[in-house]
């Protein structure tokens, strides 16, 4: 019986070697659900998964510095938080997670500085079970990577992908729901074109969903079908940081920025930590809150962070849980209310440095 790396690597090597197009879009579909199923199978009998590190989620939002070793991870940690990593010029100097709080327009944000990732970090290699058990409970991955070596990123994005973590994209719009009987039960809101029903069933059968109603709300992929249907993957978002741009070349950073148009390339050492620092902001998504008691003035020196497209009774259970139940109304002030002092109810969606005012029973 062929062992599961075998398995695995015949499967992975015949999804090599087939051509995608109308005629092999079945057949792929079904080896890539065979291929995630094997992978499923083997951590649910005890495969090599990693203890994890102990990390208490904390602050606002929680931001993993990840990277191949080397980059200057700690170096940037150092500067944008009150953390103290030991930075080395040589590898894995970083051998647990060290943690840090950066402080940036009102908000704490946690961030952590994990060992270098490797090429097969999401198979075990270099304690990378552990880093990626870390990254899935993270609200925002900076891939930190040298002008010389960009290729990291994707090496890195890819060995996330295999640990079931998807960057930047939100979850597949597939809702399925088991049957006791009837088959499957198909629907769909859009025209699909990468997958047919012969492949959702097969997919669908290879996890044991002999009966089941399946609705489509986008053009689905084989890929996103089969993470709706395993509902285990983890939706983060990212930043690329290309550090030691002091080391490049004009030539070298030119092609950095054709290359990564979108990163954000500096000198950790050398550059004013607060361009970083409102990147990352940025990428978080996240809002000022003002809040007022009622008769009094606002408090406009602290406020309450949350994510972008919050709601009033999302800032009643940040606030305290018996908010939600005692809740009546809330007054706002800002650019969500069509005027000031708007009296408004529990689904309506703040925007940033609103003022909220929450009225209970």
């Amino acid at each position: 019986m062929l062992s599961y790396q075998e398995q695995a690597e015949e499967l992975e090597e015949e999804l090599r070697t087939t051509k995608y197009n109308k005629a092999t879009q079945h057949h792929i579909g079904l080896l890539k659900a065979k291929l995630a199923r094997l992978r499923e199978k083997r951590e649910g009998a005890g495969g090599k998964k990693g203890q994890g590190y102990s990390v208490r989620k904390a602050g606002d939002a929680t931001v993993i510095l990840a990277g191949f070793p080397s980059v200057g991870k700690s170096t940037i940690l150092n500067k944008i938080t009150n953390a103290e990593s030991k930075v080395a010029d040589y590898a894995f100097t970083t051998l647990t997670v060290i943690p840090g709080v950066m402080d940036y327009n009102h908000a704490k944000i946690q961030v952590l500085d994990v060992p270098g990732l490797i090429k097969g970090a999401a198979s075990g290699a270099g304690m990378g079970k552990e880093v990626m058990s870390v990254i899935r409970s993270s609200d925002l991955v900076v891939f930190v990577t040298e002008p010389f070596s960009l290729k990291q990123v994707e090496v890195l994005k890819d060995e996330l992908y295999k640990a079931g973590i998807r960057i930047d994209t939100e979850p597949p719009n597939v809702k399925i729901k088991r049957a006791e009987r009837g088959g499957v039960d198909l629907a769909s809101t859009v025209m699909l074109t990468k997958i047919d029903r012969e492949t959702v069933e097969g997919i669908l059968k290879e996890f044991s969903f002999n009966n089941a109603s399946v609705v489509i709300r986008e053009d689905v992929s084989a890929e996103r079908f089969i993470d709706a249907v395993q509902g285990n993957k983890v939706y983060v978002a990212s930043l690329v940081v290309v550090n030691k741009a002091d080391m490049a070349n004009d030539k070298q950073l030119k092609l950095v920025r054709r290359t990564c148009p979108d990163a954000l390339i500096m000198s950790a050492k050398n550059d004013n930590p607060e361009k970083l620092k409102r990147a990352i902001f940025e990428k978080l998504k996240l809002m000022r809150v003002f809040m007022k008691q009622a008769g009094k003035k606002a408090d406009m020196e602290v406020p309450l962070i949350v994510k972008q497209g919050s709601t009033i009774g999302d800032v009643c259970n940040r606030l305290h849980r018996d908010f939600t139940r005692r809740f009546r109304n809330a007054k706002v002030w800002g650019q969500s209310a069509k005027f000031p002092g708007q009296v408004l109810h529990g689904s309506h969606v703040l925007m940033d440095k609103d003022v909220v005012q929450i009225n209970l029973r």
